[in-house]
Formats: structure tokens, sequence, C-alpha cells
């Protein structure tokens, strides 16, 4: 027969997330994210421009629209550096961990034995920057899924291949 126990789990003996090296994106995802953010920026000063030429009473402030429009490009840019810098990831021996966010900081750790699908996507144009994005998806859903961008595309496959061979093994196992 088989005792039921449900001793208490001393927090400090546990292993610290915290201390695992994690991998940046590859450089070139911040000349990626940088294209992205100039084309939607572009889209935007296409859009102030036609409402500026089309209304009388928006035209005539015209160079507070300009500096607004620049003061939100200059941040959107600041944000999305401070956010590609604080970008992370690390492949385990029992889980996968993300880490992400520039105000509010996610950490995401997602056991292997979780994982259901794993899929690698290439944009247009990150496949001129040679860049994936692995997509790792569980049974939990969007709160479960990680998007880790901007990984060089070699290495990409063979993460994805490491864990597809996982997912293997553990339905071989079941």
């Amino acid at each position: 027969m088989i005792s039921f126990t449900n001793e208490t789990v001393d927090l400090d003996q546990l292993p610290k997330y915290e201390t695992t090296t994690l991998t940046q994106p590859h450089p070139s995802y911040w000349t990626l994210m940088a294209i992205n953010t100039s084309i939607f920026l572009a889209i935007i000063g296409i859009g102030l421009a036609a409402l500026l030429l089309v209304n009388e009473k928006a035209g005539e402030s015209w160079l507070i629209w300009m500096v607004l429009y620049l003061i939100f490009a200059l941040f959107l840019f600041i944000v999305y550096r401070a956010s590609f810098k604080r970008r992370g990831f690390a492949l385990r021996e029992k889980d996968v961990l993300y880490k992400s966010g520039v105000i509010a900081e996610t950490t995401t750790i997602v056991p292997l034995n979780r994982i259901q699908h794993v899929a690698l996507n290439e944009g247009v144009l990150s496949r001129v920057f040679k860049l994936g994005t692995l997509q790792i998806y569980t049974a939990g859903g969007n709160s479960g899924q990680i998007s880790i961008a901007g990984i060089p595309i070699e290495q990409a496959k063979i993460m994805k291949e490491a864990l597809v061979q996982r997912l293997v093994v553990q339905s071989e196992n079941e």
C-alpha cells in the first residue's frame, strides 16, 4: 500500500530560474524590429499627413502634430530597443524558459512534458536576415504558449528538432 504524503517544500531549496543564463535574440533582430517599426510609423505618418491636408483646422497646427508624431516615434524606438535588450530564452533539461518585458517583466517556464506542438515561422523580412520565430504550444492555451523571435534559423531548426524528439520519446513512454 502506498502511503500519501504532502510535505511542505522548503522554498530556499528550489532551483532559482533567475540564475539561468539566457540567450539573447540575434543582433539582426533589432534591425528587423526597426524596419517593422519604421513601416508602421510611415503608415501612421501618411495617415497624419492626409488628415492635415484634408482638415483645415488640423492643418493650421501642423507643427504641433509633427512634434507629437516625432515624440511618439522616438518613444516607440526607445521602448522597442529596451524590449529587445530584455528578451532572452533558455532550453534547459526539463523546461523552456522565456523572459521579456520592459515595464512589466514576464518570465514563462514551460515544462517539456507539457509541450504539445512546436512550430517554426519565418516571415518575409525574417528570411532576409535568416531569423525565425519558434512557437511552443501547450495544453494550457495562450497562457502556456511561448513565441521566441529573433533566433538564427539554423539554431531555431536545431531547437525545434530537439523539442520534437522529446515529444516523440514522451509519447512512446505513455
